[in-house]
């Protein structure tokens, strides 16, 4: 926590310093909390409105607010998530409470909605290290087992070579979003960490998938068991991960795709808002 205080005053700071050399309208924050100014109107955007520590519900009260005290010095907070039920992100953008300044913008996405197919078992990874190259290692020796065709996505340049790739698996280190769009849209299955932005990737193209939160991530932790327990995403932790026995398994799990409507085109009214405002 202090770490974090340190690094919000310096961003303000240096947002405060460029300021004075540079002409700004508007100022739109990805979970940057620094990024406020006194006289530049500025915009907050996150869904984990409530923060999960991982110490209990009264260390997430007395967290909540320090928290807003942050939400509330910029003059909107987009929550992005939809209002009411169902959502995606729980209680983590859908508090008892809410900021005073904040505003559902509905979901995020880099994928645009696609005909989808059912093609492959896709395994596509990202997030820190260790944990990603731990569940890389441990699905790798899984999935060459597979007897179906698997897209295997490392999710980072810095890994060795895999020698040998079996024939019914196409590898791929990383890759761009032209890329991957179509891999996703032809997935029978995708297994992934339960980060908030794949998991709204995953809602655009209503796709099923497997999520393996990262340990020690408290809000991947919490969205996993979240949507698992709403039966939207099945969820299993890292070290108990079987997939022959996963695979099994989410054959009688029911894949509850959330009914939102145009849950990734509400954002534009919002801004278009917002800007005519400036």
């Amino acid at each position: 926590m202090p770490d974090l205080l340190k690094r919000i005053a310096a961003e303000n700071e240096w947002l405060l310093q460029e300021a004075t050399h540079n002409s700004y309208d508007g100022i739109i924050s990805d979970n940057r909390y620094g990024m406020y100014h006194p006289r530049i109107p500025a915009v907050i955007m996150t869904h984990q409105v409530l923060a999960q520590s991982g110490m209990g519900g009264f260390v997430d009260n007395l967290l909540r607010g320090i928290h807003y005290k942050r939400l509330q010095r910029f003059g909107e907070c987009w929550v992005v998530d939809v209002p009411g039920s169902p959502n995606l992100a729980g209680k983590l953008a859908h508090p008892d409470v809410m900021p005073d300044n904040a505003k559902f913008i509905g979901l995020l996405s880099q994928i645009e909605p696609t005909i989808t197919s059912e093609e492959h078992l896709l395994v596509l990874l990202s997030g820190p290290e260790p944990q990603r190259t731990l569940l890389a290692d441990k699905l790798w020796e899984q999935v060459k087992r597979h007897n179906g065709k698997v897209v295997f996505i490392e999710g980072s340049e810095q890994v060795t070579n895999k020698g040998d790739v079996p024939a019914h698996i196409d590898y791929y280190k990383r890759i761009t979003k032209e890329v991957l769009e179509p891999l996703i849209a032809k997935a029978s299955l995708v297994i992934c960490r339960s980060g908030y932005s794949t998991l709204m990737d995953l809602v655009v193209l209503g796709k099923k998938a497997v999520l393996i939160p990262t340990p020690g991530q408290t809000e991947q932790v919490f969205l996993g068991k979240h949507l698992h327990k709403e039966g939207m995403y099945y969820c299993v932790s890292q070290d108990k991960f079987r997939l022959d026995e996963v695979l099994q398994t989410v054959k009688n799990f029911p894949f509850l795709m959330p009914a939102l409507q145009n849950p990734h085109q509400q954002y534009k009214a919002m801004v278009d808002a917002w800007l005519e405002g400036l």
